[in-house]
């Protein structure tokens, strides 16, 4: 499993260094790339190399080596993480995401940097989703729901949209764990608008969780509570 683990990653790695076009902050910080994103994974979320690695393969758990189904990610932002993975998935069907234009134009420009044909790419409200009920057989969340506003409404549709037995994985923050990133997000990102209170801590997470799915595990990695749910 690890030997996998790190085969993918790698992979990840190696697609943000392919389009590095594309850099930023973000995205350095999210693939553990750049010295500036090495600096505040470190610094602000206490993850090494290994620890985002970690909570990364926790989070793409529903896009599995051979997936063919439908899934849904919320948000894409740039697909730094997430596009690698599903270039390897061509018999999938995904639809990606995001409110915000420029994420996906991001996101966009990397598939196409990647040779990806197989992603839809879609601007909405993970709140006020216009798919269908049961539409999807999994669905795909990284480092989302904490910036979404109206977090009710956001796990009530992706939970809606998902079909009886599929699958939601993904990861968010959460109060608790670490307290020097709860110093940041608390006193720095949610000033800054970048997240969105009141956040969770790991136990009122797996409580939200539980009483939506029939099957729930919650495993953090410092102050990301990587989850896994099915409907």
């Amino acid at each position: 499993m690890m030997d996998e683990e790190l085969r993918r990653y790698e992979k990840i790695r190696g697609a943000y260094c392919s389009v590095g076009r594309l850099a930023s902050l973000y995205d350095g910080m999210m693939t553990y790339s750049t010295w500036s994103g090495k600096l505040v994974s470190r610094l602000v979320w206490g993850l090494d190399r290994s620890g985002v690695r970690r909570y990364v393969t926790l989070a793409l758990r529903a896009a599995h080596e051979g997936f063919a189904g439908r899934l849904l990610e919320v948000p894409v932002g740039t697909g730094c993480l997430s596009l690698p993975v599903y270039a390897e998935l061509p018999e999938a069907d995904i639809t990606c995401l995001d409110y915000a234009p420029a994420m996906l134009a991001a996101a966009r420009a990397r598939a196409e940097a990647l040779g990806i044909r197989n992603v839809t790419f879609t601007e909405g409200d993970v709140g006020h989703l216009t798919f269908d009920d049961a539409a999807f057989d999994a669905a795909v969340s990284i480092n989302g729901f904490h910036a979404f506003p109206d977090k009710e409404a956001a796990w009530s549709e992706v939970h809606r949209v998902l079909r009886p037995g599929g699958r939601l994985t993904g990861s968010v923050f959460v109060l608790g764990e670490n307290a020097r990133t709860d110093f940041v997000v608390t006193q720095l990102y949610t000033r800054m608008g970048f997240f969105t209170p009141p956040y969770d801590t790991r136990e009122s997470l797996t409580e939200r969780l539980r009483a939506l799915y029939a099957e729930v595990s919650v495993e953090c990695v410092e102050s990301l509570a990587c989850f896994s749910c099915v409907k």
